[in-house]
């Protein structure tokens, strides 16, 4: 039975934690949309820390999981916030960031903020610029009216029972944050994994978003089958053989 989190005080409202002690840098988990500090990545990455001694800090974005909030009310600005409080409060000296999805969107946002607190990012499916580059465009006309007129957009989701909403105000937040504008200024180490049948962030997303990193060591380490959540068992393994291989 999972343990009661930790809290701490947001700028959004309280926010979940667990954390774990151990030899650095240490590793902090950014979830993706909708997703949680309980999933099967972050639970891998808990166990691993644990049997390695490693410092692993994961938490809830406000919205999200054991935190605070209504998850429609949320934006890209929110849960950025949200990690940098995490991140300021929480940890001491660089850490190596592992975001997932939109999780890469956040930790892109939060190395251009902290730079001199990130010792590298492994990103895994990254998602930068979403709402924008995947979301908006993937829109009918009527959903775009849609979208405007009421302010929300009811979705099936393939992840969940409940339906995805989509709100205005995630999307025009999303403008806000883009970061594939142009050279994106991280310079740290970066490690990207992608599966190559992912239905929601394509491949050539990551490449692209590769390419434009200023950073001098960035590699993809693509699967063939994988999907979009690289949870099986040999993805998992492959994620924390990454973080182990990292050049420090």
């Amino acid at each position: 039975m999972t343990s009661a989190p930790e809290m701490i005080d947001g700028p959004n409202g309280r926010l979940a934690y667990r954390s774990r002690d151990g030899s650095g840098p240490g590793v902090v988990w950014l979830g993706g949309f909708r997703s949680d500090m309980l999933g099967t990545k972050a639970e891998h990455l808990d166990q691993w820390a644990a049997s390695k001694g490693r410092a692993f800090l994961r938490f809830d974005y406000s919205g999200h999981g054991e935190s605070d909030g209504v998850f429609v009310d949320g934006c890209i600005s929110d849960w950025k916030d949200d990690a940098l409080r995490i991140l300021d409060t929480l940890t001491h000296g660089p850490q190596i960031l592992v975001g997932s999805s939109m999780g890469g969107w956040i930790a892109s946002l939060i190395a251009l903020a902290r730079p001199e607190k990130i010792a590298a990012i492994v990103f895994i499916a990254p998602a930068p610029d979403f709402t924008e580059r995947l979301m908006w465009p993937a829109f009918t006309d009527a959903e775009r009216g849609t979208l405007l007129r009421d302010g929300r957009l009811e979705q099936p989701s393939d992840y969940s029972d409940e339906p995805e909403i989509i709100t205005k105000k995630l999307i025009e937040d999303g403008r806000k944050n883009l970061v594939m504008t142009g050279n994106i200024a991280i310079t740290c180490t970066v490690r990207i994994l992608q599966g190559m049948k992912d239905d929601a962030v394509p491949y050539d997303h990551a490449i692209e978003f590769a390419k434009q990193l200023v950073a001098g060591d960035v590699e993809i380490l693509m699967t063939p089958q994988g999907d979009h959540r690289l949870s099986e068992q040999p993805d998992l393994e492959r994620l924390t053989r990454t973080i182990e291989q990292l050049p420090f």
